[in-house]
């Protein structure tokens, strides 16, 4: 099969758009983060709203997607065992390796860790609980903070690999054909839906953890989204209907929006004593909801249908970018933390610290990709790369 393009270029894009995200997460106001900067503004609020509606989402619904064009190519097996060496080992490193200095920062910002990165590593690599309060995953010992996607994404694609014979079989393949060959409400509406079940339903009793266990609503959403991804992924006639639809499902989101929003200000500014004020609270809170949904699940098709249309095409950067996002992903989180808790004391300001910390997130990325992971053989597993290298 012919490679895709897009769904390369549009890796890339979402790892990049993490690494913006999780440095403004540093400096949005009233937003919990492992380590906060000098400077904090709730007019970050919006925007990251808005981008953390889809960012997540899209990253399994790629995976699915991705798998549905390669799978072909495996044996059910081999793919189980490529897939976990490559997701696992990558993970294991950067819980032992990588990540610890993230813990040490937070720990040592809230006065619950000694300063002292040597004594601290000793301590964490005994995976023994800390004191409560020290660090995000103080209880277990250990912990893999922003590679939680790399756990999550193995066990979808383990259930998933199971299921084959199940989601490979006629009948299934007859149900994703005909629904990629439904009409444009139905394509976004009927997902929404459902994705809107878990959202009421579950995202009450359990909400986000990110710990793979008890993350009830997240898997509900975020494997729903993956088996999407897979099961309609696979389909041409899918692709033709996304493209073709990229300005009706664009429209959408922004009516999704706009109807957020109106109901957001209807609640803000009604007077008490308006008849609106009367309808019951489910009415309000379900509108919302499905906005939300819709919002999201509207923005994946829309990035597919533009995608497709736009980014289907052999850029000479994209071979050097699809390799390096696995380790620019690994090390991105890590890298910030440690720039930022070295730049705070020196109270740089408003707009030199968070520069400073997005410029040395990206050149320390680049600097340890090009300089040492690419060019060895014994790292490049590590950080999920083939071994062979080029």
């Amino acid at each position: 099969m012919t490679r895709r393009h897009d769904i390369d270029a549009l890796r890339i894009i979402a790892f990049a758009l993490l690494i913006l995200y999780h440095t403004a997460m540093a400096y949005v106001g009233e937003w919990g983060f492992h380590l906060k900067g000098n400077f904090t503004t709730d007019a970050l609020q919006w925007p990251m709203r808005l981008l953390n509606g889809w960012r997540m989402s899209l990253l399994f619904l790629i995976s699915g997607v991705a798998i549905a064009l390669t799978r072909n190519r495996l044996q059910r097996g081999r793919f189980i065992l490529k897939r976990t060496w490559r997701l696992l080992l990558p993970l294991a490193f950067g819980m032992f390796v990588v990540v610890p200095i993230q813990p040490y920062c937070e720990g040592v910002s809230r006065g619950m860790v000694a300063p002292g990165f040597w004594e601290f590593l000793l301590r964490y690599w005994q995976v023994r609980p800390w004191p409560e309060g020290s660090f995000a995953g103080d209880r277990f010992g250990i912990t893999w903070n922003h590679l939680w996607y790399l756990a999550y994404l193995w066990v979808y694609t383990t259930i998933l690999a199971i299921a084959l014979p199940v989601l490979d079989s006629a009948p299934l393949r007859s149900a994703s054909r005909q629904f990629a060959n439904a009409p444009g409400w139905m394509l976004t509406g009927l997902p929404a839906l459902l994705l809107l079940l878990w959202l009421g339903w579950l995202a009450p009793s359990y909400p986000a953890t990110n710990t793979l266990v008890d993350d009830v609503h997240q898997h509900a959403k975020y494997g729903t989204v993956f088996l999407a991804g897979y099961l309609l992924g696979r389909e041409p006639r899918f692709w033709e209907r996304v493209e073709a639809l990229r300005w009706a499902t664009l429209a959408t989101v922004l009516g999704a929006v706009a109807w957020y929003l109106f109901l957001e200000a209807l609640g803000r500014w009604l007077p008490p004593a308006s008849p609106l004020r009367q309808w019951p609270e489910p009415f309000w809170r379900l509108q919302s909801q499905y906005c939300e949904v819709v919002y999201s699940w509207g923005m994946l098709l829309t990035l597919l249908g533009w995608g497709k249309h736009c980014l289907d095409r052999p850029f000479p950067w994209l071979p050097y970018c699809t390799e390096a996002i696995y380790p620019w992903y690994v090390l991105h989180q890590s890298l910030m933390i440690a720039v930022l808790f070295w730049l705070k004391p020196m109270q740089l300001g408003p707009w030199m610290e968070p520069a400073l910390v997005l410029l040395g997130t990206v050149g320390g990325c680049l600097l340890l990709h090009e300089l040492l992971i690419r060019r060895s053989r014994w790292l490049r597993p590590l950080f999920g790369l083939k071994s062979s290298v080029h």
